[in-house]
Parts: structure tokens; sequence; C-alpha cells
């Protein structure tokens, strides 16, 4: 009903008799406001002043009638369009009586417009859906008195004097702390956790309803909400929007975050000054929940949870979101198209400036959620109903508030295609998008190791005593050349051991020649004969390792230092390395992303970690296209100053994310002074990188690796 079609004869539908008026606040320009009340539905509307003069005089059924009585009543002159208004938000409210046929259609339409498809029902449902567990209101009247000490302000300077200490206790024992709090990263702990956070969030729900009811609001349910089926207790105080002190609005609001505030101060507390036992770790755990659900759950102002009430209660904006949404909506089509359309409201500078920016960080921060979230489902369900549920969440999330955008750009692409912002806009598009798919970075950087291609490292076979040592760093070695001679005492006496033993067995077979008795046992001594022979092979062949000699031509390298002759070496000492310097590579590990990048025979350089070194030019000459399970350059390990983050279990180093491995050939020998591994920084010039190319070839390789059924 427009207000084209109101004449004098026409006569307005009534108003609900249940419904009910509470003062509210005074709005931002210091008009009063009220709080209209739909106890059925246990609903609150704020209406303005305007609005409220038309309802007191909706008696009168008319709307000129209603305008000349209301703007009797207050300086405001009111026109019938503005009843038509109030008329069209008492009709989508649900707010009218229904006697005739015009209302019974309007209720029809209505009940249409909210129907949903079963799939849309499943689906909203899905992403959430509330089960009410508890009618607490009389329960709560009965126990208030019992909770009045909590409300004091003993307990609070109370509470406060043990969170001081206790923090400050806490930071003595920090490490203590930190290290507790790993221990408990455990399928027990997590389960200890849970059940903690239950008790927390109960106590929490509870701290809303008391302070409700304190300040006489019915609390009509408590129950379990499920966000994307992510159960969450929540507490039904809608009629503390009838509180017209705003400071009680924010005692509402903020009773759950204090009680948790007050737990883990007394918990954290306690912790910091029992002793260890049983009892203790309880308390950590109490603390731990505590801390962390509120500071990073319910303190947050981007979703609904209790920082957006205290935000909203702060501000004194009511339906917070949903206005600083239509205000960032507006501002961006400003920004973008300079439309010149009025604004949703009107706000002080300042504070539509900070609405812009909150409307803004929330969108940011809720993609960032809501596409976490969708990868969580994705991988916790079997793969068909991941992909399904993945798909849900970023098509409800993320698509429909965008192609919401757009269709409002397309209701206004007259306006846009005249406005002169629009071309200014479209060339930064055109230049960003120009942007995204240019080369920018020709440039694959990553950590290696520089060493020679052939390297030799001689340990010693066995405890051992030094004849001749090795020469120092950087000598020369023929091929052949002995490299460095030891002595074992163990095996000396071993082959004398060995050499008295032939002796023996050869008498033996020089006697059997005359004797004849003696000649049966020929066979024998003859066998024993051979094997002896065969063992005093061994221990000189195994003696041949206490000598070796160069198997190339190169050079001496970490040669064990303040080594001299006669000094005693341990089993497996390291003495030195024998390294070619005239061939060198490099191994160095990329992640997905930059292995495409890299073909055979691009250009790279290393820059060694030391301190005045030259760059080495080198040449990409094998590509491993399989991800590496083990990693064998430690140097290149976390654990060892690298820059890979790693994790041993049974002794074996194993990367934590993909990585492959790259080797690179020198182009020609390096320094003289790098006789050994030197790790450094790789720069490999391969292909170029654009920023759209980047996330299509990562998009590419999840779907790819992620195919498979």
């Amino acid at each position: 009903m427009s207000a084209a079609m109101f004449t004098k004869t026409v006569r307005l539908p009534a108003l609900r008799e249940e419904l009910t008026l509470h003062a509210g606040p005074a709005a931002a320009d210091g008009s009063p406001t009220w709080n209209l009340q739909d106890p059925v539905r246990n609903r609150f509307f704020r209406i303005d002043w305007p609005t409220f003069l038309i309802l007191s005089q909706w008696h009168l059924s008319e709307p000129q009638a209603i305008c000349v009585a209301a703007s009797k009543e207050a300086p405001i002159e009111l026109e019938v369009q503005d009843v038509d208004d109030v008329l069209k938000f008492l009709a989508q409210s649900e707010l009218l009586q229904t006697f005739n046929a015009q209302g019974t259609e309007r209720l029809f339409t209505t009940e249409q417009r909210t129907r949903q498809s079963p799939w849309k029902w499943l689906l909203h449902h899905y992403l959430f859906f509330r089960i009410p567990l508890l009618r607490p209101d009389t329960w709560l009247t009965r126990m208030s008195p019992n909770v009045e000490f909590f409300y004091s302000r003993v307990f609070l300077y109370l509470t406060l004097l043990a969170l001081i200490v206790g923090v400050f206790q806490t930071t003595r024992q920090w490490s203590h702390f930190t290290a507790t709090f790993v221990d408990t990263l455990s399928w027990e702990g997590l389960a200890g956790y849970a059940m903690v956070l239950i008790a927390i969030k109960f106590l929490h729900e509870l701290g809303h309803a008391f302070t409700a009811k304190r300040f006489g609001c019915r609390v009509p349910t408590m129950g379990i909400a499920f966000l994307v089926m992510w159960p969450v207790a929540y507490t039904d105080v809608n009629e503390s929007w009838k509180l017209d002190n705003r400071y009680q609005r924010l005692a509402v609001s903020a009773a759950g975050v204090l009680t948790e505030l007050a737990i883990a101060a007394w918990a954290t507390l306690a912790w910091a000054l029992l002793p260890d036992g049983q009892v203790r770790a309880s308390m950590f755990l109490l603390a731990a929940v505590t801390w962390i659900s509120t500071l990073l759950i319910n303190a947050s102002p981007f979703m609904r949870f209790d920082g957006y009430f205290l935000l909203s209660d702060l501000l004194d904006i009511p339906n917070l979101h949903h206005r600083a949404f239509a205000l960032a909506r507006w501002r961006m089509r400003e920004i973008l198209f300079a439309l010149g359309e009025e604004k949703p409201e009107h706000f002080a500078k300042g504070r539509e400036r900070f609405l812009v920016v909150f409307a803004w960080a929330t969108w940011i921060y809720r993609i960032s959620l809501f596409l976490g979230i969708a990868v969580l489902v994705y991988r916790h369900f079997f793969k068909a109903l991941g992909v399904f549920l993945f798909a849900v969440e970023i098509i409800w999330f993320v698509a429909v508030p965008i192609t919401s955008e757009l269709r409002e750009w397309l209701e206004r692409r007259s306006v846009i295609a005249s406005s002169k912002r629009t071309r200014r806009t479209a060339f930064v598009a055109a230049l960003l998008l120009l942007l995204g798919f240019m080369p920018i970075n020709f440039r694959v950087t990553a950590q290696g190791i520089l060493k020679p291609v052939h390297a030799v490292e001689i340990y010693a076979p066995a405890a051992a005593t030094v004849v001749t040592p090795p020469k120092q760093h950087g000598a020369q070695v023929a091929a052949g050349e002995p490299i460095v001679e030891l002595a074992s005492s163990e095996f000396k006496h071993r082959e004398v051991l060995v050499q008295v033993k032939l002796e023996k067995i050869q008498a033996q077979l020089d006697a059997a020649a005359f004797d004849s008795s003696l000649q049966q046992n020929l066979p024998v001594l003859r066998e024993q004969l051979a094997t002896a022979n065969a063992e005093l092979e061994g221990l000189q062949q195994e003696q041949q390792r206490f000598a070796p000699t160069a198997a190339f031509a190169g050079v001496i390298a970490d040669p064990m230092p303040a080594l001299h002759a006669g000094d005693m070496v341990a089993r497996n000492a390291p003495i030195a390395t024998l390294i070619d310097p005239s061939t060198w590579e490099v191994k160095v590990y990329v992640e997905e992303g930059d292995l495409l990048r890299l073909q055979a025979g691009d250009h790279a350089r290393f820059y060694p970690e030391s301190a005045g070194a030259t760059p080495v030019e080198l040449t990409v000459s094998e590509i491993n296209r399989d991800a590496s399970r083990q990693l064998t350059e430690m140097l290149l390990a976390s654990t060892h100053g690298g820059q890979i983050p790693v994790h041993t279990a049974n002794n074996i180093v194993s990367p934590d994310h993909a990585i492959y491995g790259v080797t690179l050939k020198a182009q020609r020998p390096a320094d003289a002074s790098m006789l050994q591994q030197v790790r450094g920084r790789v720069v490999v010039y391969g292909k170029a990188k654009t920023l759209f190319g980047e996330y299509f070839n990562t998009a590419a390789a999840v779907l790819i690796r992620e195919s498979g059924w």
C-alpha cells in the first residue's frame, strides 16, 4: 500500500494487543527512542520519535488524522508517506492484527516470501540452528539471591587482586607454564580441554542469565546453537533491549566475558600457588582454556559473539553489522563510481569512518574464517561430502554476498556508465589486471648447499695410532698417494697369532711326510692351512684400510686438527676429506609453486653466507619432480640453522611440507677457500612469475592432488 492509495476513508489495521513499549536510550542526535516488544516471539524493535508519535495515534485508524494529531503532540511535520512507511514496517514485522481478507492475504504473502525449499532449509540449518534445552527463568529467580555476592565490590577487588598476584607469579614461572601447555597437547590433554571448555561455557551463559535476571529481564531459554556444525552455548537475553539504561545493557552483554575472566584470574592464582599434583594440573587446564576462549573467541566483534554486542552497546548502534555493512557498501560505491547517492544513515564523520573500516575488516576476517572452515570441513569428511560442504561454504559465505553486490551494480548500470569516476575505476582495474598478468619476477630464491661433486671422507676403521698424519688443509694429493697411515696394535696382535698358527700347521704337514701315522690327518691339515692363509690375507687387506690412498687427484680438506705421529684416534673418527676441486654442485629445495618455473639449463647464482666470498655461477642440471620425504643436507634443516622446517621420526629427518630437490652445476671451480660444504642463498633465473599465474598454478596443483578418489 503506497501513499498515493491513502485517502481519508482508508482505515488502517489494528496493532496486536500484546505489544508493549519500553523507553529506550537517546539517539545520536539527542532525540528519544523506544523499544517495541513482541512478547510472543521475544523480539524487540528500536523505533524513533516520529514512529512513536504515529503509533501513539494509531487508534485513529486514518493516515491523515494520524498525521494531524501527531504533529500537534510534537514540533514535527508528518506526512501520509511517513504513516505508509510505518505500516510497511508493522506488516513486515507481523505486528498487525488480522481480521479480514486483506490481512489474511498479507500474512499469506509474508509466509510465501519466507517459505524455503527443502534444500534451502537444509542448507540454512546446516549453517546455523538452535536447540533449546532449558527454560531457566523460574530457577534463575529462585537462585539469584545466592549469587549476589559475585556482583559486590568486595568480590571485584578480591578478583583484581587475584589477577595481579596470579599474573605476576605466573610470569616468574613462565617457562614451566609454557612447558605444561606443550605437555598437555595430547589426546588426553585435548579431552581435558574439551571437558573444561564445556563447563566454562555453561558458567559463561549463567553469567549472562543471572545478570539479565538481576535487572528484571526474563530469560526464556538456554541451549546449544550450531554454527557450521560447531556447537556453541547460547542464552536468550533479548529482553535486555527493553532496558533504557545503557550501562545495564552493557553489563548483560559483558557478563559472560567477565565471568570467564574472573574464573581465569582465580585459576591462574591457584596454579601459581599450589604444589605440583592433580589439583594444580586441573587449575592449569581451567586457566588456559578460559584465557584462550575469552580473548580469542568471545571478545571478537567480527562475529555475533559477546564482543559484537559489547561494541554495539558501547556505540549505541543496534544491528551494528547490518548498518555498518550498508554504510560500507555505500562508501565503496562512492569510491568506485561517485554515484552521489544518499547515505543509508548519517553519523558524525569520525564514527562513520570507524563503521566503514570496521565493516571492511569484518568482511576480510569472515572471508578468512569461512575459507578456513571450508578447508576444515573438506578435510574432516569423506571426500564426496567434503567437496559438497566446501562448495556450500564458499557459495553461501563468499559468492552470494559478492553476487548480491554485483546485482546492485547492475541495477545502477546506467548511472554507473555515465559517471566520470567509473572511467577512472575501469582504468585502475585494467591496470591492476594487466599487472596481475605481467611478468614481475624471474627469480626463484632458496637456501642451498655448495659442495664438491666428488668427495671422499676418510674415517679411522678402528682405534689406532697415527704413523703418518694427513697433509695440511688445501694440500694437493696425487691419485694413489697415501692420505694417512695408521697402525692398530689389535690387528698386529691378531696377525701375529695367525702367523704362529700357520707355522704350527706347516710343521705338522712337514712331519706327516716322514711319519705314516700322521698321514691320515693330511686332508684336515691342508684345510686348516687354507683357512689360516685366507684369514691372514683378510687381515692384510684390513690393514690396508689403515693406510688409505687417494682414489683421484684432489685436495685435502678439513684434516683433524693438531694430529701428530704417535697420537691415538678413536674408531670412526673423521681424519680428513679428499675432494676434487674442479667440479662443484649446489643442492637446493624449492616449493611446489616454484618447481614449475624451473627447467634444466636455467642460469643461477650462489651467494655464500661467508663474508667476502665470491658468488658462484650455476646451471640447473637436474630437477626432482617427486617430493623429498627425507632431508639429507642437514645444514638446510631448521634444527641446524637452516630455513626448511623439519621433524624427526625414527631417526629420519623429514620436511614438514612438500619440497622438491634441484641440483645445479657450477660453471667454474669454486674459490680455493671453499674446500668444504658452504651454505648460502641461491637465485635461479627461471620462468617469469605473475600474480594471477601463481594463484592459478597453486589452485591447479591442489585440484590435481585432491582429484584422486
